[in-house]
C-alpha cells in the first residue's frame, strides 16, 4: 500500500512539473499532498498527516488556484 502511494506521489509530482495547464498542476500537487498525508498516517504519524492535509492539500491549493485565477492559466513557455 505504501509503495503504491509513493509511486502515486512521484507520478503526481512529475505531472505537476510537465503540465502546461497551471490549474492541472495545482490540482496534481494537491493530490500529491493528500497521498503524502495518507502515507504519514500509515506510518503512525497522525499529527503530521493532519498538518500535511490541512496545509499541503488545503491552504496551499486555495492560494495556488487563487493566483492562477488572477493571472494566466496556461504556461506560455
Amino acid at each position: 500500500m505504501i509503495i503504491f502511494l509513493l509511486v502515486l506521489i512521484l507520478a503526481g509530482s512529475v505531472y505537476a512539473l510537465v503540465s502546461k495547464d497551471l490549474l492541472h498542476g495545482a490540482i496534481s500537487l494537491s493530490a500529491t499532498s493528500a497521498a503524502a498525508a495518507v502515507v504519514f498516517y500509515l506510518l503512525h504519524a497522525p499529527d503530521v498527516a493532519i498538518t500535511e492535509a490541512a496545509v499541503g492539500a488545503g491552504v496551499s491549493t486555495v492560494i495556488f488556484v487563487w493566483a492562477i485565477r488572477v493571472t494566466s492559466r496556461k504556461d506560455e513557455a
